[in-house]
């Protein structure tokens, strides 16, 4: 169907019996390059079907035009090569309306650092990441363990039930550092600043979080150092080829009883 994409993977219980093959749908992400009357205003993320609707809910959303001032919506796809497509979006609105697109366009001020903000086009939102310089050792039973100590570490999401949790875990899934925020970006680097404000590398563990696998908490932790990334819901299809180029390894839906692990030399499933 539009907008989802098949991935290799292998189950891990963990129990010890040996992992199965399979295949699991995860929704397709794609930098969208927004221009207004010829001006480079914003570069987001996005799952790429309903592009015109969502320009036109986005320069609403921003106030920067009323329903009635958008024009026609042309959406230009880019070669994307190894990322997968990209796309420009332009429009043109009201000549009044161009001061104030001027004006946020330089000050392009984000709401979180979701690591896409303030970028002006889609070259720039894939520029090429370091490798990850060591595979993990860490065993399923191992990442399991990281999973629970990573709950019972949520002082704040307990009590709000409404927060993100990084967990830094070693590789035998002894919890070193966790770090909560609403916002799931903001967890990680706060994790990765508590790392480094303590001296601890992040080559040596592996890490944990409650949320999805987006191309920003890839981006963040190759960043890092970090070999390996556990979430407890489903990748996008270009955090998996982010991940892959940089040899990032992902685990995925990770649950109390099993989790997947996305296949490193096979990622996609082919049509």
């Amino acid at each position: 169907m539009p907008g989802a994409i098949a991935i290799n993977t292998w189950r891990h219980t963990y129990d010890g019996r040996p992992a199965e093959a399979g295949s699991v749908a995860i929704p397709a992400e794609a930098p969208i390059a927004i221009e207004t009357n010829g001006i480079a205003y914003a570069v987001m993320m996005a799952t790429p079907i309903e592009i015109e609707d969502f320009v036109t809910g986005f320069l609403m959303a921003e106030g920067l035009a009323l329903p009635d001032e958008v024009g026609d919506v042309a959406v230009h796809a880019t070669s994307g090569e190894q990322w997968g497509t990209g796309y420009v979006a332009r429009v043109n609105l009201p000549g009044e309306r161009l001061g104030p697109i001027l004006e946020r366009a330089r000050r392009r001020v984000g709401d979180s650092s979701c690591g896409i903000c303030g970028i002006e086009g889609v070259e720039a939102a894939l520029r090429p990441l370091p490798p990850v310089e060591r595979a993990s050792s860490a065993t399923p039973q191992a990442i399991r363990r990281g999973l629970e100590a990573m709950r019972e570490g949520q002082v704040l999401g307990q009590r709000t039930r409404a927060t993100h949790a990084a967990a830094f875990c070693d590789e035998q899934g002894r919890v070193l550092a966790l770090r909560e925020d609403v916002g799931r970006h903001n967890a990680l680097d706060k994790l990765v600043g508590a790392l480094a404000r303590q001296g601890i590398s992040p080559t040596t563990g592996f890490i944990v979080m409650t949320s999805r696998c987006s191309y920003e908490l890839v981006e963040k932790t190759v960043r890092a150092g970090c070999p390996l990334l556990v979430t407890i819901s489903a990748p996008s299809d270009l955090a998996v080829r982010r991940a892959a180029a940089a040899g990032l390894a992902l685990g995925v839906v990770a649950r109390d009883d099993s989790m997947l692990m996305v296949d490193p030399d096979r990622p996609f499933v082919e049509d």
